[in-house]
């Protein structure tokens, strides 16, 4: 037994023994840490919910458009959905299309509350919403996208019968094109929608001129939109463009000063209470 202890003894003293033994070591280590990366990298993480079908925009998900298939942890991005509960009852986001067969992601889900209207989100400052109204031969054959630039043209009959058709309003960005359920008409892939009404901001003397001229059916005005070629120039600033059709539609409606009209009622109501001192008093 002894001789055993002094054999090893000795055996561990070799120079040449240790560095082999430590060698041997290292690689174990390495071969054994090498091997666990490969297996969590290639070992399938279980019940990640993906699409069943195409999700289009602004849809609420339901456990019936989730299936579930095991994926490879390094496909697995940090911002991928893994658990089915925080996809049933959210919706797919106004600007996104989730394809059959993908996974779900934090930035395309949304909850009911979060989901915006991306005409309004789009709206300039210092402008203010409106809804043109369009049929499908207006909007030439449905050709009028989002992010396109029209012109507004005005048709009108005179007092004295006379027809006139002119430009009334440039460089007017279409911020979505709706149908007559309020529907985005291009987000949906799947289903042809009629459009009803182009949305876009505009300041608000444009607002009201158009407004105003919207209301004059007893000059049978029209108001149409013209979309802008290939060769016109996309920078300008949006305007009135024809001062006469402007002065024909102001001359034929109401001005109303709105200074006038609060100092008005200030003044209407700083009489009340005269008035009210005044009896009191007596």
């Amino acid at each position: 037994m002894n001789n055993i202890i002094v054999t090893f003894q000795r055996f561990l003293k070799n120079k040449n023994t240790v560095t082999i033994i430590g060698v041997v070591a290292v690689i174990g280590i390495l071969y054994w840490g090498y091997n666990m990366q490969i297996n969590n990298a290639v070992t399938p993480v279980r019940n990640i919910p993906v699409a069943v079908d195409t999700i289009q925009p602004r849809t609420k998900i339901t456990k019936d458009m989730i299936e579930y298939v095991d994926v490879a942890p390094v496909v697995l991005s940090d911002n991928v959905i893994r658990v089915a509960s925080q996809v049933i009852g959210k919706y797919s986001n106004y600007n996104t299309v989730i394809p059959q067969g993908s996974m779900f992601y934090q930035d395309t889900l949304v909850t009911e509350e979060e989901l915006p209207d991306s005409a309004f989100t789009q709206v300039g400052k210092n402008e203010v919403v409106y809804n043109f109204p369009v049929t499908m031969d207006s909007t030439y054959g449905n050709s009028i996208f989002p992010g396109n630039k029209i012109d507004i043209y005005m048709k009108a009959t005179t007092d004295a019968g006379q027809i006139m058709v002119g430009k009334l309003v440039e460089n007017i960005k279409v911020l979505a094109v709706k149908d007559k359920d309020g529907r985005h008409v291009f987000e949906n892939t799947e289903e042809a929608r009629t459009p009803s009404m182009l949305i876009f901001g505009v300041d608000p003397e444009i607002n009201i001129l158009l407004r105003k001229a919207s209301y004059m059916d007893d000059f049978d005005v029209e108001l149409f939109p013209v979309p802008h070629g290939q060769e016109v120039d996309e920078s300008g600033e949006t305007q009135v463009s024809t001062q006469y059709l402007k002065d024909f539609i102001n001359a034929n409606t109401v001005v109303i000063d709105q200074s006038t009209d609060t100092n008005t009622n200030t003044n209407n109501n700083s009489g009340n209470n005269t008035n009210t001192q005044e009896q009191a008093g007596a």
